[in-house]
């Protein structure tokens, strides 16, 4: 024969089972959008670690990159730091890092940072033409180009 508590207890829980399937079945509060379109530019899973601080006050900078094969971006560097999202092909990094050289590949699908002020090169070292899209955080206000800074070959990286 129940006692008094298991029957308290069914119906505190047969309450709560209740108001959870109430709270899931109400219609959502949010607005439908209107005259509004979006367009997902790229998408990919973050391969590297790391965060960049973004700063008030600041230009943030987004651009496309297209790379033939056997192109490459040149000896370069960001003073704000880039999220690159691979959206087609493949490509090679080479990062100088103090006496030697960081080789990444990132294919279609994948995503990655680059750090502020580290000297780095991309190769499309594939038979495709690779497209990124990238952002660049922290960039002087209104000056055209300052998301890159070109700098001579480090010498860390023999061959690139």
């Amino acid at each position: 024969m129940p006692t008094g508590r298991t029957i308290r207890l069914a119906l505190t829980t047969l309450g709560f089972a209740g108001l959870i399937v109430a709270l899931n079945a109400a219609p959502a509060g949010a607005t439908p959008a209107s005259n509004f379109a979006g367009q997902v530019l790229g998408r990919g899973t973050l391969q590297s670690t790391g965060s960049l601080p973004i700063n008030a006050g600041l230009d943030v900078v987004v651009a496309q990159n297209t790379v033939q094969p056997g192109g490459s971006s040149g000896w370069h560097m960001h003073p704000g730091g880039a999220i690159v999202v691979v959206v087609q092909g493949q490509i090679t990094t080479y990062e100088s890092v103090g006496d030697h050289c960081l080789v990444t590949t990132y294919t279609a699908g994948q995503s990655f940072t680059e750090r502020a002020n580290k000297p780095l090169i991309a190769v499309n070292g594939g038979s495709t033409v690779t497209i990124t899209i990238a952002t660049f955080p922290n960039v002087p206000v209104g000056v055209a180009g300052a998301q890159r800074i070109d700098l001579p070959n480090p010498g860390t990286c023999p061959g690139v």
